[in-house]
């Protein structure tokens, strides 16, 4: 395990990583996830064999420290997985973000984009205010004392059934609540702005599941590469795991 300070108080953002050659290949989760446990069946796979992998949790989920004076905004978060990399010695790096690990790794390739030669994003966060539904946005309607002591969190990992509470209730509640606010807030300039302005390769993944990407033709417009994934839904590297291996790894899948 490895791990580096990202604030003043000595708070500690951790990963583990599989060592390799080329250019580091780093996997950012979802809100009230973990990246060992949606990514690792990934890393393990031929198309990655080699390559050096990180797993990185960001501050509040997982095995990384969830300090109470954090505020856990999108911004926040980009740091503290910048100071992962530094300290990894991480330089033009795969960053593939999942969900709110996507939203993290635009604002990372905004704001350090040395760390970043390439972005995967797989639907992740990339307008604020998000239609209401059990996840961000189910979250931010709560007050934080509502959700943090008030029993919201226990109502919603009723809500977002068995497999994601698996690690969803492995996160800060208060973690949870904040990162989850700051999601359905967005950023200034918004995430989708900073993804069509990067210089950097990306792609974007979407689950056909999932239906009609919204702004499709703008993201395209931008040199984005937007793929359409078969047979999957929001959790790509579990419905379709050969797809997302592949574009992990830039070689190029079916579309559906």
């Amino acid at each position: 395990m490895h791990q580096a300070q990202f604030d003043r108080r000595g708070s500690m953002i951790r990963w583990t990583e599989a060592p390799g050659v080329g250019p580091a290949t780093v996997f950012v989760h979802g809100l009230g996830a973990a990246s060992t446990v949606y990514h690792a069946h990934i890393a393990a796979r031929p198309e990655l064999a080699g390559r050096r992998v990180l797993f990185v949790d960001l501050p509040g989920h997982g095995i990384s420290d969830r300090p109470e004076d954090f505020a856990y905004t999108l911004e926040d978060h980009a740091d503290a997985l910048a100071a992962a990399l530094d300290a990894a010695g991480v330089r033009g790096g795969v960053i593939a973000g999942h969900s709110m690990g996507g939203s993290v790794a635009i604002v990372l390739a905004h704001r350090r984009p040395d760390l970043v030669a390439r972005l995967v994003i797989t639907e992740g966060n990339l307008d604020p205010f998000p239609v209401p539904k059990a996840g961000s946005s189910g979250i931010a309607s709560h007050t934080e004392e509502e959700f943090v002591r008030g029993g919201g969190f226990a109502r919603v990992l009723e809500r977002v059934g068995p497999t994601w509470a698996a690690t969803m209730r492995l996160t800060d509640p208060l973690a949870l609540y904040r990162t989850s606010a700051a999601l359905v807030r967005g950023t200034e300039p918004v995430m989708r702005e900073m993804f069509e302005r990067a210089p950097m390769e990306r792609l974007y993944l979407q689950g056909e599941r999932t239906g009609e990407l919204s702004g499709r033709e703008g993201l395209e417009a931008s040199g984005v590469e937007v793929r359409m994934v078969a047979e999957a839904g929001h959790n790509i590297m579990f419905d379709n795991p050969d797809a997302f291996a592949a574009a992990v790894a830039g070689s190029g899948v079916p579309v559906g």
